[in-house]
């Protein structure tokens, strides 16, 4: 990762900027001699002691040289990998040629968080992958930097921009469950249809995943807070501390409290164990609470949190994914003196993006690849001491296409830490199931939904993680809007 200063990265791409565009025509090959334009960022011996954001985004001339990279394809592949079908070509040519407002407007027709998605969407498993650029230099970080580009013209946008225009109010009552994407997204198109709108999140604040979940130095809070502001503005009402289920019955609210339709965007927040002996020691996190504790409770002020994180000083990280990512970087800036991230597979399999565990592995995190726990060991207090892991190899692919991790017998080592924070992935919380007869659920707790998002119970929809698993942003988003889509068609034919 290129760490050179903000202001020296735009003198050299305004200096290139000004040679393109005092050529009156330029070919594909033109285009693709450009170099892929450097992300400013703080650099790794600074940034793992604060909490800012890493990546400060593009320049003005940066964000237009990069775009005009684009060598504009007729079949516009890189649309195709996009969950809610941006039409990236053309934004990226309005980029290209300095149009950025109207570059952001073609963006806002489709997604309604572009400063959230350029951040923290996995471009280069979803758009960047279809790039042709990235696929004529067989490199994925070759392609179109798409996500950057995004997140700087929806950065460029002024706060308290004109509401969008609204539909004549109908009469109709629908209610959101849970404020991460999925919701936000649903709440905005049903309200834009006239609908009266009312978020409910079990939460004080409201943001989901995108607030409790994703740490500040990689979503500042600020730009999820805009966006609820943004929905407030247009007449979403928000209420907290809502317990779906417990604090009132999902049929309750259709049959006793008015509401004539329901999203459930709630996520999937159960976090997965190990199962290993030890788990139940003082100082063994859930990736969840560590998180929610250090991004929504503040943990890191220290001095100020009301639910402060313990003195941490030697910690593992289990798992392989962007929230193994988080808690160990995270955990640096906490004061960690050392963090030792474990996975049971090669760094070729990770699932994280290559970003984060670049930046990660920048910042001082230390890999153990090809190694698993298996028992947490403790002191007669019930404090973690250490963790016995065991070493693997690969074997052949299992059903994901990734080569099986397979045991190799007397491998075992000890490694001396006083936390464990497990990142292993998230399941549904069976609250909803418990309390909602009718709904339908499948084997692994999520919702079962038809195309159009709805549940077994009329009048109920859900998207997102609730029905797919841990997915991502944009895929949440996605899945609201096409709920909404059916809410509205619902709620017109009545």
């Amino acid at each position: 990762m290129n760490n050179l200063d903000a202001k020296q990265l735009d003198a050299a791409a305004v200096a290139l900027l000004q040679q393109w565009q005092a050529k009156p025509e330029h070919t594909n090959q033109d285009r693709m001699a450009i170099p892929p334009q450097p992300m400013p960022c703080q650099a790794p011996e600074i940034r793992r002691h604060n909490m800012d954001e890493v990546s400060s985004g593009y320049s003005a001339a940066q964000a237009m040289l990069e775009a005009n990279r684009c060598l504009q394809c007729p079949t516009h592949p890189c649309m195709e990998g996009c969950p809610v079908k941006l039409p990236i070509r053309d934004f990226v040519g309005a980029a290209a040629r300095g149009d950025f407002d109207g570059a952001l407007e073609i963006i806002k027709q489709q997604s309604l968080l572009p400063a959230i998605c350029g951040r923290v969407c996995p471009q280069e498993l979803q758009c960047q992958a279809r790039c042709t650029v990235g696929k004529i230099f067989k490199k994925p970080e070759s392609a179109v930097a798409i996500g950057r580009i995004e997140r700087f013209l929806a950065d460029r946008e002024k706060t308290g921009t004109a509401p969008t225009l609204l539909q004549p109010d109908t009469g109709k009552r629908v209610a959101i469950i849970g404020s991460g994407p999925a919701g936000l997204a649903c709440a905005a198109d049903v309200r834009r249809a006239g609908h009266d709108v009312t978020i409910f999140d079990a939460f004080h604040k409201f943001g989901g995943v995108m607030l409790y979940g994703i740490p500040e130095f990689r979503l500042p809070k600020r730009i999820v807070e805009q966006e609820v502001e943004r929905l407030r503005q247009i007449g979403v009402k928000f209420v907290p501390n809502f317990l779906a289920g417990r604090t009132r019955k999902l049929t309750d609210m259709l049959e006793k409290d008015g509401f004539d339709a329901i999203f459930i965007g709630t996520g999937a927040g159960l976090p997965h164990f190990m199962n290993i002996p030890g788990e139940d020691l003082i100082g063994v996190f859930a990736a969840n609470e560590f998180l929610t504790r250090s991004n929504l409770m503040r943990a890191y002020e220290r001095r100020q949190a009301a639910t402060p994180l313990p003195e941490m000083k030697r910690i593992a990280v289990l798992g392989g994914g962007n929230v193994a990512m988080d808690a160990a970087r995270t955990a640096l800036r906490l004061g960690a003196e050392e963090v030792t991230l474990i996975y049971r597979r090669t760094e070729a399999e990770m699932p994280a993006r290559h970003e984060e565990v670049q930046h990660a592995r920048e910042e001082g995190v230390n890999f153990r690849m090809l190694c698993n726990p298996k028992r947490v060991i403790g002191n007669e207090n019930g404090f973690v001491t250490g963790l016995e892991c065991l070493r693997y190899e690969l074997g052949e692919a299992d059903a994901s296409g990734r080569r099986a991790p397979v045991a190799i017998p007397g491998s075992e080592f000890e490694l001396p830490v006083d936390t464990v924070i497990i990142a292993i992935g998230n399941g549904s919380n069976p609250l909803l199931r418990q309390t909602t007869p009718g709904l339908a659920f499948n084997a692994k707790g999520n919702i079962v939904i038809d195309d159009c998002c709805r549940t077994s119970i009329p009048g109920i929809y859900a998207g997102g993680d609730i029905v797919k698993g841990a997915a991502t942003v944009i895929f949440a988003m996605g899945q609201g809007r096409i709920a909404a889509a059916a809410i509205n068609q619902q709620l017109a034919e009545e």
